[in-house]
């Protein structure tokens, strides 16, 4: 569950807001002003009941500059929910909403809309469909279908963005380090470079999409892993300012935490000052019958100090002990980092895998902020009106035909040939079932010129994305702990071709829409066109 106050605002006079004025800035009033506006026209054309869906999806993948991503990790899903549950119209909240007053000094709310808002605001009407977390997605299929009346659908949004996008962002980013790091561990060191208590949402979508631990003490344990840090060079630095020096520094750590001692070690010198005085420290406690777990770098050519360091290590009989790197990690660095390992450590007399298979990369600001590409543009368009139980597909036109949402209801499928890898995503119309046609028509989402057929005998499976989580409220999914997510992620990873998840230039996965869905799109543009 997402930690309480993790929207806590700074108030006027530095007083931090109090419990009641948390929950008024976390409850259902986190949301856009507009989405209350529009539920009070809603509410005065008579249509506010009426069953509507919203699909939510993004159009791009992260864009880093010097990189780009080829796929997606689906986050965030169970702290909506956990959100959604809490959420509802307090009598505070209505208070809060009546004394709104327009340009002229009237009320912006009238007192029948906030009535029906105080006996019926609340997501206990609303029907969510998603992809689980933990799931790579791409773009054009939907992540999460809500269902339901239109005013609390609509008043759902800015949540479900919020909620979503960010937690999708930063699992995306993990998971391409956790690529670059060849499975060696990481850990995430987020935390003072995250916007305020965002951070602990980014700790959880790290996890996910493939760190192994957190310096995060407090989200680590409501998440139930062991949180890990070694110390600051203000450690060292504070040692020397009191006349001692760095061994005493590394003495002094060494002695409260024998079985987990990490030293960081460039503080001073790496090479001439930090690694001797830490071999020192080992020795020391080798001989008290304890084993080092290894030193940290957070400074200066990491791929040549990783070299460095293993080398005088190995020499002095500790060839197991780790070597953490810190220091603006990401995944394009870690791939320079161990480039220039393999490259460069038999100059110095020692085999690159003797180095490389001591690192452990602790990541930061980077991963946290997702440098380069800082927000998922996800979006949450209405794509279907229910009336007089038919469903009623719905479209928006835009200039830039990618923007343009695919209507109707739907279903996502993943498509997998005959080698077991994932080979398109492919978005029908909600009665159409592609395990049965012998053939697939599939177009590409906005350009009429590019599409292609997929036949039975090239496919080796095909699987429905979406899975039921609310239906009218109720929780109808078992919501799977963060290991069994960071192992739907590695299997998804596991079956996309290796062009999908290069760090640069990844190769196109195909997202395609049916020839059903298709033709529908392009009739309804084209009634919205000659309507005009």
């Amino acid at each position: 569950m997402p930690a309480k106050g993790a929207l806590r605002l700074v108030k006027g006079e530095g007083y931090l807001m109090n419990f009641a004025q948390e929950r008024t800035a976390e409850g259902i009033l986190f949301t856009d002003q507009y989405q209350l506006t529009m539920a009070q026209l809603y509410f005065r054309t008579g249509q506010h009941e009426q069953t509507v869906q919203f699909d939510h999806y993004f159009r791009n993948y992260p864009d880093y500059g010097k990189h780009k991503a080829g796929y997606c990790i689906a986050a965030g899903l169970e702290w909506l929910l956990d959100w959604m549950k809490e959420a509802y119209f307090r009598e505070e909240d209505i208070d809060y909403l009546a004394a709104q007053r327009n340009n002229h000094g009237q009320p912006v709310f009238q007192k029948d809309f906030l009535e029906w808002l105080r006996k019926n605001g609340n997501f206990s009407g609303i029907t969510l469909r998603a992809i689980p977390e933990g799931r790579v997605v791409h773009p054009h299929i939907p992540l999460t279908v809500v269902e339901g009346p239109l005013i609390m659908a609509q008043i759902l949004e800015s949540s479900l963005l919020n909620h979503l996008n960010y937690q999708t962002l930063i699992a995306t980013k993990a998971s391409r380090i956790r690529d670059s790091a060849q499975s060696r561990p990481i850990l995430e060191f987020g935390m003072r470079r995250a916007q305020g208590l965002g951070a602990n949402a980014g700790t959880r979508a790290s996890l996910i999409g493939g760190c192994d631990f957190s310096s995060n003490v407090g989200i680590s344990q409501v998440l139930g892993f062991t949180p890990k840090g070694t110390h600051a060079h203000s450690m060292v630095q504070f040692f020397k300012a009191i006349g001692q020096d760095e061994l005493a520094a590394f003495q002094a750590f060494a002695e409260v935490y024998p079985d987990d001692c990490l030293l960081l070690i460039d503080t001073v010198n790496t090479l001439e000052s930090g690694v001797p005085n830490a071999i020192k420290v080992f020795e020391e406690l080798r001989r008290k019958g304890h084993e080092p777990v290894g030193v940290r770098i957070d400074s200066g050519d990491l791929a040549y100090l990783s070299i460095q360091v293993a080398r005088m290590l190995n020499v002095a009989g500790f060839p197991n002990t780790s070597i953490v790197l810190s220091n603006e990690l990401d995944e394009l660095v870690i791939w320079q980092i161990q480039t220039q390992i393999q490259e460069e450590a038999s100059r110095y007399g020692i085999e690159p895998q003797d180095v490389l298979h001591r690192l452990v990369y602790g990541v930061g600001t980077n991963l946290v902020t997702s440098e380069g590409s800082p927000a998922l543009g996800g979006v949450y368009k209405l794509v279907a009106v229910k009336q007089n139980n038919d469903w009623v597909p719905a479209i928006k036109i835009s200039e830039m035909p990618l923007k343009t949402p695919n209507p109707g209801k739907k279903q996502g499928w993943r498509i997998y040939d005959q080698r077991g890898l994932a080979t398109a995503d492919l978005l029908s119309l909600d009665d159409e079932d592609p395990t049965q046609e012998d053939r697939i028509l599939a177009r590409h989402p906005s350009d009429l010129a590019k599409s292609r057929t997929i036949k039975k005998s090239d496919i080796g499976e095909i699987e429905p994305l979406l899975v039921d989580v609310l239906k009218e409220g109720k929780l109808v999914y078992a919501m799977p702990p963060i290991e069994e997510m960071r192992e739907r992620r590695r299997l998804d990873i596991a079956r996309l071709d290796v062009g999908v998840r290069r760090l640069l230039n990844p190769h196109v996965y195909h997202v395609s829409l049916t020839g059903k869905l298709w033709d529908l799109k392009q009739e309804l543009i084209q009634s919205f066109v000659k309507s005009r």
